[in-house]
């Protein structure tokens, strides 16, 4: 049981420099180049544009209840935060490894700093998509809502991963290259880009059944649930539950790896 509340009470104890060591970090991170923070956000922009291009006006799918590029943007604006919180959030201890050597620092927050450092892109990208939607005549509404949970959804599985992660990144570097190669597989995994019905696949066979299994699959559907098909997350009572065990199971395991292994990493690094 303390292994569950160790890390959440070290975090909360430790909320006020967390916030202001995430709002340091997403400063200096593109610090010295000319357009600045702007690059986070040119990056992400241009590749909804090209997977639009690509798969929206080039290779269209089945019709959906929106105009594709919004369909699209709901599976993607969740990836990009995915991806950018569990890259930096295993790296987050090779990165402040000078931190990481200080006896008196609480090293556990140093995961979350980064998490908490690329939700400022993604809330910029929840605005952006919501904008798109009000431009195309889609207003926001009781069910848009669900955002703030999905979001909050995406941030405690990238935590959860993150916190193994970066314990074993310390001792096996090759392990970025991993989570790299996994989130490139991955992303062709979640349906973004695609449905069950563009590939060909019964949404209830056993293939539909192993891709759900994705947690990623749960907050995507989620996205489009909220502004999309309008639904609830309570009304997906299995995939609620699914997702959270799977989550909690993540972080559990991933507070006792740190903690078992955090005696060792000021000598490593």
């Amino acid at each position: 049981m303390n292994r569950l509340f160790f890390l959440p009470g070290e975090l909360y104890q430790n909320r006020k420099l967390i916030w202001n060591l995430a709002k340091n970090d997403f400063k200096t991170k593109y610090a010295g180049s000319y357009l600045g923070i702007a690059w986070a956000f040119v990056q992400p922009i241009v590749t909804v544009m090209v997977y639009w291009f690509v798969f929206g006006v080039v290779r269209k799918g089945s019709p959906k209840a929106v105009p594709f590029v919004l369909w699209l943007i709901c599976g993607l604006v969740p990836w990009f935060y995915f991806q950018e919180a569990l890259v930096q959030g295993t790296n987050s201890l090779i990165e402040y490894s000078y931190l990481v050597k200080k006896v008196v620092f609480k090293i556990s927050i140093l995961p979350i700093v980064k998490i908490v450092s690329g939700l400022f892109v993604h809330l910029f990208f929840v605005g952006f998509m919501l904008l798109l939607y009000c431009l195309y005549g889609y207003f926001p509404n009781l069910y848009t809502l669900q955002i703030i949970y999905y979001s909050f959804c995406v941030f405690c599985l990238s935590l959860a991963i993150a916190y193994t992660t970066c314990a074993v990144v310390v001792f096996f570097r090759d392990l970025t290259h991993i989570i790299t190669i996994a989130l490139q597989i991955g992303v062709w995994m979640t349906p973004i880009m695609w449905d069950f019905v563009d590939m060909g696949i019964n949404p209830y066979s056993w293939v539909a059944r192993v891709l759900k299994l994705n947690p990623m699959y749960y907050i995507v559907a989620g996205y489009r649930n909220a502004l999309v098909d309008h639904q609830w997350f309570w009304e997906h009572p299995w995939q609620t539950v699914y997702f959270w065990a799977i989550t909690i199971g993540l972080f559990l395991i991933g507070a006792r790896l740190f903690k078992k292994l955090k005696v060792h990493f000021a000598d490593v690094l």
